[in-house]
This record gives structure tokens, C-alpha cells and sequence, in this order.
């Protein structure tokens, strides 16, 4: 596996949305993040950064894969029960869809309520409520560019 066939793989799984945050890193999300959507994988497209790739284990598969050399806990997520694999031949290419499958299936299962029943929506509803509710965060941001800063 390699960064674009695991971006080509998550694409087609269920309610996943895909940003570029942090640089070069492609995050993966379970449901747009403007309607509570969660991330599950980070995929890193520097070629000088430490790790490729990083995702969502969940606490019984955390201690497992930390003990494959080449897995190691996921730096700022570890306490999330996130790993990072240093190397892309560390999985066959089915351990790896098995792997973050259970990533997204694992973050879809913590979502609020308010987002499941987003996602349960039809795709026209669900993008028409994704498109507003953008709306409203690029409004509040200019809103908040525009207020004076409080004094210290």
C-alpha cells in the first residue's frame, strides 16, 4: 500500500470526507468535521515526515499493533489509542483495509447522536445541512477577524 491507493481505498467507504490539515497531511473523517464529523486517519504526504500514516485503534487493538516493530503510539494522539506505522510494508494490503475499515467503523460508533442522524439522511439532505452549516462557521470566523482584541 502506499498514500493513494489507501486515499483511493477510504474514499469509497461509508460517509468519509477527506481535508488536507497541518501542512501536507491528508485527514480522513467519518461525516463532514462542520457537522461533528470525527477524524480516524492521517495519512502524511511529506516525504521527510517520521510516519505515513496514523489511525484510530481503539483501546483493544492499541496494545496489539504497538507491539509489531514499525508500530509505534501515535505522537499527540496516543492517548486516544492512536498508532503510527513508520513503514508502508509493514501490512499486506488486505491487513492494512481490515485496519482502518475498523478505524472508521470505530469512530463512527463515538459520533453524537445529532451527527448519526445527519448521516442517516438522504445525500441531497445531508449536503444541503453540510452547505449551511459551513455557512454559518465562515460567518462566524469573519465575525470574530472583525472584533477588536481584548486587551491582556
Amino acid at each position: 500500500m502506499d498514500a493513494e491507493s489507501v486515499r483511493e481505498f477510504l474514499r469509497k467507504l461509508p460517509h468519509v470526507e477527506e481535508t488536507v490539515q497541518w501542512g501536507e497531511n491528508l485527514v480522513f473523517w467519518v461525516a463532514d468535521k462542520s457537522v461533528g464529523g470525527k477524524m480516524f486517519a492521517v495519512v502524511n504526504l511529506d516525504k521527510g515526515g517520521h510516519v505515513p500514516i496514523s489511525f484510530a485503534a481503539g483501546p483493544e487493538k492499541f496494545s496489539e499493533l504497538v507491539e509489531i516493530d514499525g508500530v509505534i503510539p501515535a505522537p499527540y494522539l496516543a492517548r486516544a489509542h492512536w498508532v503510527a506505522v513508520e513503514r508502508w510494508d509493514i501490512f499486506r494490503p488486505r491487513e492494512w483495509q481490515q485496519h482502518l475499515q475498523y478505524a472508521r467503523d470505530l469512530i463512527e460508533a463515538k459520533l453524537p447522536k445529532r451527527t448519526r442522524d445527519i448521516l442517516a439522511m438522504s445525500a441531497a439532505d445531508r449536503r444541503k445541512i453540510v452547505s449551511e452549516r459551513k455557512k454559518l462557521l465562515a460567518a462566524k470566523q469573519m465575525s470574530d477577524a472583525a472584533r477588536p482584541k481584548a486587551k491582556k
